[in-house]
């Protein structure tokens, strides 16, 4: 008897459960078509806690969308003989094909760099390159430079203060997706942090594929790519001879 009672006394004791995600998407499949010109995600939800609200430190939410992991080379060009060449690579192990950060709050104050370093929130933080030569001492420079890169492309990027959060409960964000961004599967991860430490994170996914013209396109330059060759030239042939054809008409004319 007296363990069962020491054991109800430590049950409670025990703090309240944590604060938790609960989120929702506007919609978990993307599909390329031919006229794709890009999407809009929708990333909402709220946060259920079975205690008052704690004020200070405030709760911030970050919101990631990643997407596949792919091996990288990047190469660095070099002037020789007054020509620009490719003259050191750096094989960089995996790196999101596409990488979304929004924040409620500045960067600094959402998430600390141990725990960035432990979850793998931020941009440099996601991806991995551990097989640079050793003779290259500045490999960091050719992951920046990747980032720059796709930055540019609009592949990857960070919008900070950009998640809405009401009352520390109620938030919201949207996160733009490129018309250029890779088929597969975008991991969705929400995360409360407190003084810039994670304390929930909740997970999901969003399917990208192409669909109709465009995915039988791609299914057959995989599958028969003989077939997808002689259909190009043929396609090709035709839009020449009918070009050819529009002239000679509106010359005639």
């Amino acid at each position: 008897m007296r363990v069962l009672a020491a054991l109800l006394i430590l049950i409670a004791a025990l703090p309240a459960r944590a604060e938790e995600v609960v989120l929702g998407l506007s919609r978990t499949n993307v599909s390329i078509t031919t006229d794709f010109d890009g999407s809009d995600i929708l990333i909402f939800g709220a946060v259920k806690r079975e205690v008052a609200i704690q004020s200070d430190p405030p709760l911030q939410v970050i919101v990631t969308v990643e997407g596949p992991l792919e091996p990288v080379t990047v190469w660095r060009k070099a002037r020789k003989l007054g020509i620009w060449v490719n003259a050191e690579a750096v094989e960089i192990d995996s790196a999101p094909s596409f990488y979304a950060v929004a924040t409620s709050a500045p960067w600094n104050q959402s998430i600390t760099a141990v725990e960035d370093l432990r979850h793998k929130v931020s941009i440099p933080r996601a991806i991995r390159s551990v097989g640079a030569p050793m003779d290259i001492m500045d490999s960091e420079a050719f992951t920046e430079a990747l980032i720059r890169v796709r930055e540019q492309q609009g592949l990857y990027r960070v919008e900070e203060e950009s998640v809405e959060l009401q009352e520390s409960t109620l938030f919201d964000t949207s996160i733009s997706m490129p018309a250029n961004i890779s088929e597969g599967r975008y991991l969705t991860r929400v995360f409360l942090t407190r003084a810039g430490k994670v304390i929930s994170v909740h997970e999901s996914e969003i399917q990208v594929g192409k669909v109709g013209l465009e995915r039988w396109l791609f299914t057959l330059s995989r599958q028969m790519p003989l077939a997808y060759g002689l259909l190009s030239l043929a396609i090709a042939a035709l839009a020449g001879w009918g070009a050819s054809a529009l002239f000679r008409a509106i010359r005639s004319g």
